[in-house]
């Protein structure tokens, strides 16, 4: 089990190793309800996918009502390539459903003023929510100004690898105390985009490419990858 100094200098680490990565946060904070759906978007997804799937249910529909009294085959449609399209599109219908039929509007503000402790709440109580840490996560650290580290599969995956996270922890909630105890409120959001980039070109969960991973001397995984299997076009010397 590595130990909290180990963690910190594998964190340490991990700022250096990653420091040419261009994966700073977008300066512009999303209105409430926005950055919930972008977090719907957003979850085991990359960026880029999120931001495409975002920006075409926010140009396709002429509001988020007129989104929200339409097909999911069509939000399906405006969300892309997306994976788990479905369950994605049901989950912004669901949402915006529900909060029309509690606020009669799609304005979330409101909850700027209850805290961020009451406003994060708040939020799990929407069904979109519900047994799904990430979102919430995601708008208390992005939104809200509150220091939330949000998990989905990727982040947990190199989290694991890295040690960051025991792998027999299973309490979501537990794993997510842990790293923000380890991971300062200003350095979250850079963390979070620089974990989601090195999921995406690197840490893969089948047959990661270890060998090209800026991360691999502080990863004990990627020590033991590259150790096992030789460089392409190389041979191993007869004994």
């Amino acid at each position: 089990m590595a130990t909290t100094i180990n963690k910190q200098r594998v964190l340490t680490q991990f700022f250096q190793l990653l420091k040419d990565h261009n994966e700073e946060p977008q300066g512009v904070a999303l209105p409430v309800l926005e950055q919930f759906l972008y977090g719907i978007c957003r979850e085991g997804a990359t960026r880029e996918a999120a931001d495409r799937a975002f920006a075409a249910l926010r140009s396709r529909f002429f509001d988020w009502n007129e989104v929200r009294v339409s097909s999911r085959a069509e939000v399906e449609e405006a969300l892309g390539d997306l994976p788990n399209v479905e369950q994605r599109a049901q989950r912004i219908l669901d949402f915006l459903q529900e909060v029309f039929e509690t606020t009669f509007s799609f304005d979330l503000e409101g909850l700027h003023k209850k805290g961020i402790k009451q406003a994060a709440k708040a939020l799990t109580r929407y069904q979109a929510a519900r047994d799904d840490d990430f979102i919430c996560s995601w708008v208390t650290q992005r939104t809200l100004g509150g220091h939330a580290i949000p998990l989905d599969g990727p982040t947990l995956r190199v989290c694991e690898r890295l040690g960051l996270i025991e792998s027999e922890q299973e309490d979501r909630e537990a794993v997510r105390t842990s790293l923000e105890h380890l991971i300062p409120k200003a350095k979250g959001p850079h963390f979070t985009e620089l974990v989601s980039r090195v999921a995406q070109d690197y840490c893969w969960e089948f047959e990661p490419n270890c060998r090209a991973c800026p991360l691999r001397s502080e990863c004990m995984t990627g020590q033991e990858a590259v150790e096992a299997v030789p460089a392409r076009g190389s041979s191993r010397k007869p004994r």
